[in-house]
């Protein structure tokens, strides 16, 4: 019994000694010592974080570049929508709504048939004023509006487009430009159909 016990614990002792050899990152303690396996980054890790930074790169620089894309599109998508909102609401409300631009402040206004703008109805207690400065679109601006010579288009109940001056629309649009892009937005006589084209 004695003997199986003293073979054991032989045994025991041999096989930590060869454990001990084998890490060479633990220390006497038994305890590891990670400073002893790593002594810097090797070539593969930094093959590795040079290509992750230069696919990082070749992602970013094309969207820097394309902010001015971006802004032109928005700024047209708003336009459009804000052209169908006066028409529905000449529409719904059986009155003429107009929108007026002013290219020089990079904006535009919705009013109604007195010519008082309207209150906006997401900013509650703000009139329904667009700036491009103040949506974030400053690198738009507004290239040429053209409404038979005018710079206001007004919808009538039935949805029908008219120029600033009352009489039928014959030719309307609007056109933005932005880091080289130019984007118009048209308006269709008598239907009042409204399209977007580059």
């Amino acid at each position: 019994m004695r003997q199986d016990r003293e073979k054991r614990t032989e045994r025991r002792a041999s096989l930590q000694y060869w454990l001990r050899r084998s890490h060479c990152c633990c220390s006497q303690e038994g305890r590891y010592d990670l400073r002893a396996t790593s002594g810097g980054f090797t070539m593969i890790e930094l093959l590795l974080v040079v290509l992750i930074i230069a696919i990082a790169a070749i992602i970013a620089v094309p969207m820097m570049g394309s902010v001015g894309s971006v802004q032109i599109r928005s700024a047209a998508n708003m336009i459009a929508a804000d052209l169908e909102y006066a028409k529905s609401m000449a529409i719904s409300r059986g009155q003429v709504f107009s929108v007026v631009f002013d290219k020089t402040a990079e904006s535009y206004s919705i009013k109604n048939q007195d010519g008082e703008v309207i209150a906006h109805p997401v900013k509650k207690g703000f009139g329904y004023v667009v700036d491009f400065c103040d949506e974030g679109l400053n690198k738009v601006d507004i290239a040429d509006v053209d409404f038979d010579a005018t710079s206001e288009i007004k919808f009538d109940y039935l949805g029908s487009p008219y120029s600033g001056d009352g009489t039928a629309l014959n030719n309307g649009a609007i056109t933005l430009q932005a880091s080289g892009i130019s984007i118009t937005i048209a308006v269709e006589p008598v239907t009042g159909f409204i399209s977007i084209t580059n």
